[in-house]
């Protein structure tokens, strides 16, 4: 298996501290980036959304073997492994979120949405728009419908 080594880009400051599983589509964060990489932000501020990566640090090293799991600890759907949903337990903690780009200001960007909490690393990012969503229907099982559906 080949070994792989990334190095933050940048990092998130936001008020989170600690674990949430709802409440993230308030949260104003920014990504504040080395400033040699100011340059590789030009151009991005005409998109309106872009995807995150993270390295979620904070995920505990015994929860990063978990395989299977109730998405958001809800017993009342079934037990999945870690792949069918978003959670933080992997084996890889990286986070993905599509996010509204609210600023850029040289190498900050001011975002809304992200679920990270503060100091979180940030690997990458790529600019989002509606030619990189699947032309076809996306479908889903019944149980992740009643996660969004229904009170969380």
């Amino acid at each position: 298996m080949a070994h792989v080594t990334v190095t933050p880009i940048g990092f998130v400051h936001n008020s989170v501290t600690g674990p949430k599983h709802e409440g993230w589509e308030d949260v104003v964060s920014e990504l504040v980036f080395d400033q040699k990489l100011a340059p590789a932000l030009e151009g991005i501020e005409g998109f309106s959304h872009v995807l995150v990566l993270t390295w979620l640090d904070q995920v505990p090293p015994d929860k990063r073997s978990l395989l299977k799991l109730h998405p958001m600890d809800r017993q009342d759907v079934p037990l999945v492994g870690v792949f069918a949903t978003r959670t933080q337990y992997r084996p890889n903690p990286i986070g993905a979120s599509v996010v509204r780009l609210l600023e850029r200001r040289g190498h900050i960007l001011v975002v809304q949405g992200l679920d990270a909490l503060d100091g979180t690393p940030v690997l990458d990012i790529k600019p989002h728009s509606s030619y990189h969503l699947p032309s076809e229907p996306v479908t889903v099982p019944e149980w992740n419908l009643r996660l969004h559906d229904q009170g969380r």
